[in-house]
């Protein structure tokens, strides 16, 4: 048993993945002398060796498309994309070649590309630095998206991803790289990759989260029980494919349920969560399905990013106007 934060948990999962399988790549800007710009691929290239930690030219389309042809020939890239902002450059190679080949080729070409991307804000960055992309990818056939929370999600997460078949894109919390501890058991079976989990048992509402979110609606959740509300909380984990059997067995217990995200509400990961709901749960609900995320504009500069990220107030917020229905 030993204590570590997400950064060392994913450091640790990539480790493993790369011990117990030769042909696992790791490649990315700065990713080897550096350690990656938040240090999670620390210490591996001295490790591995340069041909297995590959520091490459600062091009993005360039790094999945070499990743595409790595791929083809057995090998397991893991790319790192060092902001989620600088993902667009490779955006058609993921989404027009990534994401499509193993249907192109009716099956016989696999993809088991990992695209590791920090995603969010709350660390007070620049511009292109605090994007929450994920709907853009979990709305492409083909692409495998799912969000860590945690740091023994961070460890477990990364080596289920690098051993799937299919292209999976890992979204990582930026702002909980470095937060919190957490025990990590290496002996406990990990719980499934495109699974969703209840992380808080509670009775009154549904609170839906995943990445960054899960842990201001765990505080949520806290403040709320001081007022004397049981607050069910979901770590949504998966997006693509969604994990909706917890999430509906919640929602006709509680009546009620509220989806929370960074990335702005406007066609978020949260109307699809909430049409399901409404589609699956409609004789149970007692309120509509409310959604909580950013504003609908883009990324403000980090001096009012508070203001525009969401957090427990407005997370309560809307648990009040859902249980005043």
């Amino acid at each position: 048993m030993s204590k570590i934060t997400l950064a060392k948990g994913l450091n640790a999962g990539l480790r493993k993945a790369m011990e117990d399988d030769s042909k696992v790549l790791v490649m990315g800007e700065d990713v080897g002398k550096l350690g990656g710009v938040f240090r999670i691929t620390d210490g591996l290239q001295k490790d591995f060796g340069e041909d297995r930690v590959i520091d490459s030219p600062l091009a993005e389309s360039g790094i999945l498309g070499t990743a595409v042809g790595l791929a083809m020939r057995g090998y397991r890239p893991v790319c790192e994309i060092q902001f989620d902002g600088f993902v667009y450059p490779a955006y058609d190679q993921i989404v027009s070649q990534v994401a499509k080949i193993h249907f192109r080729s009716q099956g016989k070409v696999k993809m088991p590309i990992v695209i590791r991307i920090p995603f969010g804000g709350g660390i007070g960055a620049v511009e292109h630095h605090s994007e929450s992309p994920e709907a853009q990818f979990a709305h492409t056939p083909g692409l495998k998206v799912v969000a860590c929370s945690n740091p023994v999600d961070g460890y477990w997460m990364i080596q289920q991803a690098i051993k799937c078949d299919d292209p999976v894109v890992f979204l990582e919390p930026k702002r909980q790289y470095h937060a919190d501890k957490a025990e990590l058991d290496e002996t406990v079976q990990p719980q499934p990759l495109f699974t969703s989990r209840v992380v808080r048992e509670g009775t009154d509402l549904t609170l839906l989260a995943y990445g960054p979110m899960v842990k201001t609606c765990m505080a949520s959740a806290e403040a709320a029980a001081g007022d004397g509300q049981s607050i069910e909380v979901i770590d949504l984990r998966t997006l693509s494919p969604l994990d909706l059997g917890p999430v509906f067995e919640s929602v006709r217990k509680t009546g009620r349920a509220v989806v929370t995200h960074e990335a702005h509400v406007n066609l978020g990961m949260g109307s699809e969560v909430a049409a399901r709901i409404t589609e699956e749960c409609f004789y149970s609900l007692e309120a509509p399905v409310l959604r909580v995320g950013g504003f609908d504009t883009p990324y403000p500069p980090s001096r009012i990013e508070e203001e525009w990220l969401p957090d427990l107030d407005r997370v309560l917020d809307a648990v009040d106007r859902s249980l005043a229905y």
